[in-house]
């Protein structure tokens, strides 16, 4: 069976019940799923068919405290990535200006500085317009799964 592992950046929890909303659709799908609170690199270096990052951006354009050290892993040690494939669901509210969905947008850019493939586009959520989140990562995640013949069952 495949992996897909969820690797979340959360700083009150919304991403994580993301996360924790569509994992059902990756099950179904047949993947095997694990959702990642402390994600590592060696996460998604290791026995990874598929990762998804669902994170959510804090301050000005700013990564949630328990992604940091994810982050400056793969900024230190550069691993290069060109095996992994990914979705990207980035969380954020546009009243910020040019830093809405900053920490999405910047780990996206760090992922294809590593040579990683991006399977689609990348989510935007903006909380000024969608009160729960997982109302536009649902249906995302379904297209996505879909147009990307993701369904191994």
């Amino acid at each position: 069976m495949p992996t897909l592992k969820i690797l979340v950046g959360t700083m009150y929890g919304g991403a994580l019940d993301v996360a924790e909303q569509v994992k059902p659709l990756f099950e179904d799908a047949g993947y095997e799923v694990a959702v990642l609170e402390q994600p590592t690199l060696v996460d998604i270096v290791e026995d990874t068919d598929l990762a998804l990052f669902c994170t959510s951006t804090t301050g000005s354009g700013d990564f949630p405290g328990n992604i940091v050290p994810f982050v400056r892993e793969l900024q230190e040690k550069s691993p290069g990535l060109p095996n992994l494939r990914y979705g990207l669901i980035a969380l954020g509210d546009s009243s910020y200006g040019d830093t809405f969905c900053g920490a999405g947008r910047r780990l996206d850019e760090l992922l294809q500085e590593q040579g990683a493939m991006r399977l689609g586009e990348r989510l935007e959520i903006d909380a000024m317009e969608t009160f729960m989140a997982d109302d536009a990562a649902l249906p995302w995640v379904e297209s996505w799964i879909a147009s990307q013949n993701l369904k191994v069952a």
